[in-house]
């Protein structure tokens, strides 16, 4: 159903508000690829899936999962047809824009204890300032032992933030661009204001010091070996009076992973194997052991086709992916009317209309995309249309405007045919994005109906 309005296609809306419940859920507990990593893991268990490790050989049926550093994730149903037929990846990324806590983040200034961030992503800087933020992440020792951080998200738990000049004394700021507005190195997160008894030297960091100690058993030397993610603080709300749409931290590009890793889930004894894979560092490049350029994804297919009986599996592995075919489930910038100059209305993606597909990305005359096949694009109409799924096509703003990319490339490289499909999302980037309902639900509808075609 070709850029028409999905909430039309429901006389009964129940699967698709309980569908937007589960993400919900994701979303709110998930705010960090190894917290993403572990709902995953727990949702996989759920439904009968095992780690690789407990397995010496495999046949069709089987259900498998990877971990990778506790930072990306594959999951497999082996397929009744041969590996050689190609797989059907659905492909998304787990992290997010945020901040993260520097190797040497505590400092004290005129009565306050303040971290030290360094901003990952792409992010406008100023909208970071003045809202509720809370710290995921681990504190990893010398003596092997690791230790999570949490704070901000119970109830009874206290927040961080980021300060901002008051309107009264902000005449010179408000001149600067929006680029300037907030520096980054201005995005220091205020700890505490309580010194400790005594003389000390910077009190009240030595304040915030002890009470970090006596909670998670860390001295200030160990924040050097930590990964300290800084999010926002709350849970995903139901956005709307209607509730049609979700708010929260995150949908970029976890609600393409859950809605991918559901339709996984969610079908049984495929013809091709199936594949999710939920990786790390897209909003930096893909870059690293953890990120789409990493050989982990195919490290695993090499693993699979070993188990699978394969006497020659590395070079097997090549085969199969040329002939595989893969949706590379991220989010595209959903038309927004209060904005609409920064779009071609033909060619942007509208809420409430479905799956997205994005033929190519990139910026300045397509640089960095993958640019799919219309061979291949043709099959992808006729799956989706044969399923009674809604979807609609989109490019990533006016030519010229801005542009932005996906692991698409990456796996395109293998010479499998891949293409973007995705969820419309407003505020991308921003601490608070928000997405429609109805199209969640269509891209796991559509995502299904890509790992059972023929």
């Amino acid at each position: 159903m070709y850029r028409e309005n999905a909430w039309k296609k429901y006389e009964d809306l129940a699967p698709v508000m309980e569908f937007a419940e589960g993400y919900k859920e994701f979303i709110s507990l998930g705010k960090t690829e190894r917290l993403a990593v572990r709902e995953a893991v727990k949702l996989l268990q759920a439904a009968g899936f095992s780690p690789i490790e407990k397995k010496t050989k495999l046949a069709p049926g089987d259900k498998v999962y990877f971990v990778n550093k506790n930072k990306n994730i594959a999951a497999f149903i082996i397929g009744s047809s041969p590996l050689a037929e190609g797989l059907r990846i659905l492909g998304a990324h787990i992290d997010s824009p945020r901040l993260d806590l520097k190797e040497n983040p505590f400092y004290e200034k005129e009565g306050f204890a303040l971290a030290d961030t360094h901003y990952y992503g792409g992010v406008k800087k100023y909208q970071w300032v003045t809202i509720p933020l809370a710290l995921h992440g681990v504190v990893c020792k010398k003596d092997g032992t690791t230790v999570e951080v949490h704070v901000g998200e119970d109830e009874n738990d206290p927040v961080v933030g980021i300060t901002d000049l008051l309107i009264h004394l902000s005449a010179d700021q408000l001149q600067k661009p929006g680029a300037k507005v907030i520096e980054g190195e201005d995005l220091d997160v205020s700890l505490g204001s309580i010194p400790v008894d005594g003389e000390e030297k910077e009190a009240v960091k030595a304040n915030v010091l002890r009470i970090l100690k006596e909670k998670y058993g860390v001295e200030e030397e160990d924040f050097v070996s930590a990964e300290i993610e800084v999010v926002p603080a709350g849970k995903a709300r139901d956005y709307g009076l209607d509730r049609s749409m979700v708010a929260g931290y995150g949908h970029d590009d976890r609600v393409c992973a859950y809605t991918s890793l559901k339709a996984l889930l969610d079908i049984d004894k495929p013809a091709h194997t199936c594949v999710c894979i939920l990786v790390d560092k897209e909003e930096i490049g893909s870059v690293g052991a953890t990120g789409a350029h990493s050989v982990f994804f195919e490290n695993t297919v090499t693993k699979i086709a070993s188990l699978l009986g394969e006497s020659h599996p590395f070079y097997a592995t090549r085969l199969i992916f040329e002939a595989s075919k893969m949706l590379s489930s991220d989010v595209s910038a959903g038309y927004d009317p209060l904005y609409p100059s920064v779009n071609d209305p033909k060619n942007a993606a509208y809420f409430g209309k479905g799956l997205v597909f994005n033929k190519y990305t990139g910026s300045r005359g397509k640089s960095g995309s993958n640019d799919a096949n219309p061979e291949y694009y043709a099959w992808i109409r006729k799956t989706m249309d044969e399923a009674n799924v809604h979807w609609q096509n989109a490019e990533l703003g006016k030519v010229d405007q801005g542009g932005g990319g996906t692991i698409a490339y990456i796996l395109g490289n293998y010479n499998m045919n891949v293409i973007d499909a995705g969820i419309a999302v407003h505020n991308m980037h921003a601490p608070m994005e928000i997405v429609s309902k109805v199209d969640v639900y269509e891209a796991y509808l559509g995502y299904k109906a890509f790992l059972l075609a023929e």
